[in-house]
């Protein structure tokens, strides 16, 4: 297919979305949720269908020499389904931010202003090889009064096929248009190329990957962006620590699962507990297979430790690999976030309410966790239900993007006959 029949195809995609939203301006909350139930429970049953369309995308990418990190990412199990069906179950349930007032007054002159939330209108999703965003993407949208237009990659085409095909089925049957959730091509960069400039008919474009897919969007879109970022995250031990909380937390933090955006990647240690907390971290770390990148304070404790560069410091390693470093100070920790973190999540341990305060002031990232995994950084576990990223960047979001961060605002202004 030529570029310019690509661009045909993204551009009529966009125009049936338009449309299609169009229903969802005025729909109740009612149907939108009896919508995403019907989709949920059509995923379930679909799971076998979706499993083998995905067992086929991931030994295409295995024959391609992927890495086991980005399989994970990609690979779908009965269990995966039923998570994913289950935050769109979970979106259902959520208050609807469609109509929510932001904030009200009567002005001196009389006239009523009220600011409520309304729909984003067509909202384009630019993802990697995560076949559960498509579904997340699709939920959270729908319930936003919003159409969602998903490009994700070639790599889970196959799986994201299934699902849109389920979930645009089970809308319909519902009441509500099929296009409030299409799919576009991915065996050509062309389809997301002209996603992002298709300006006047997508309203957004989100993407969601690594850090090359980010940048690539941010900087050739013509489409207004919402930026969600790499996570370099860091966990930071301070001197007033709970040595064992923090052995807990940075093994959660690094091992629980590596391939996603919230695990830990590099490891700030107070000096006053070096002594007492290195030959631990390491030793628990390497006891989990986890490469570290160290400093010369954690090499002299175990010469397989690699030395770390500043390139180690600044990597999302999304791997069993982690960078480190020893600190003199909180400052000193502060310092070193703001120079290599991506502005995603950083945590610190410790019994110092004082010093954390001074580190969630400081860092400048989109959360920070006190005495707690970075893992938890994630709509879910906020209370938001399923996410469509978390956004690193300052304007309208930040953090986990849940259902009102998908709307923008309408200005009501009510008079009895107002002239100026």
């Amino acid at each position: 297919m030529s570029t310019s029949q690509i661009a045909d195809e993204v551009h009529a995609t966009a125009r049936r979305a338009r449309e299609a939203s169009l229903s969802l301006a005025t729909a109740t909350r009612q149907v939108k949720d009896a919508a995403l139930l019907a989709a949920a429970d059509a995923l379930v049953a679909d799971t076998d269908r979706i499993v083998e369309a995905n067992e086929l995308d991931v030994e295409a990418a295995r024959a391609a020499g992927t890495g086991e990190h980005v399989l994970d990412r990609l690979r779908l199990d009965p269990a995966r389904v039923a998570a994913f069906a289950q935050g769109v179950r979970d979106v259902a349930v959520l208050p609807d931010p469609i109509g929510e007032v932001v904030r009200g007054s009567v002005l001196p002159n009389g006239l009523r202003l009220t600011q409520v939330r309304v729909p984003m209108g067509v909202i384009g999703m630019i993802y990697e090889g995560r076949p559960n965003v498509t579904a997340d993407a699709a939920a959270i949208c729908l319930k936003a009064g919003s159409a969602v237009v998903l490009r994700g990659s070639a790599s889970a085409y196959r799986s994201n096929e299934v699902i849109v095909e389920v979930m645009r089925a089970a809308i319909e049957k519902a009441g509500l248009p099929a296009d409030l959730i299409s799919l576009l091509r991915s065996d050509d960069r062309a389809s997301a190329t002209e996603l992002m400039r298709a300006r006047g008919l997508v309203d957004l474009v989100i993407p969601r990957g690594g850090a090359g897919l980010i940048r690539t969007v941010v900087e050739e879109s013509t489409v207004p962006v919402i930026e969600t970022g790499t996570g370099n995250c860091h966990v930071y031990v301070d001197a007033d620590a709970d040595l064992d909380m923090a052995l807990a937390i940075v093994l959660n933090a690094k091992t629980h699962r590596t391939s996603v955006c919230n695990a830990a990647e590099s490891l700030l240690v107070h000096r006053d507990v070096a002594e007492a907390f290195l030959p631990r971290v390491v030793a628990a770390l390497h006891e989990h297979d986890v490469v570290i990148h160290g400093d010369d304070a954690f090499r002299a404790v175990d010469p397989a430790v690699t030395a770390a560069t500043d390139d180690d410091y600044a990597t999302e390693y999304l791997d069993l690999e982690i960078s480190a470093k020893v600190v003199e100070s909180v400052d000193d920790a502060i310092t070193h976030v703001r120079r290599f973190s991506s502005g995603h999540t950083e945590a610190i341990v410790t019994a110092s309410a004082q010093t954390a305060r001074r580190f969630t002031l400081g860092v400048d990232s989109a959360a920070v966790m006190v005495n707690a995994s970075t893992r938890f950084t994630d709509g879910g576990e906020f209370g938001f239900g399923a996410e469509i990223g978390i956004s690193t960047q300052k304007l309208h979001a930040r953090g986990p993007m849940g259902l009102p961060e998908m709307t923008t605002t309408t200005y009501v202004v009510e008079g009895d006959g107002h002239v100026r």
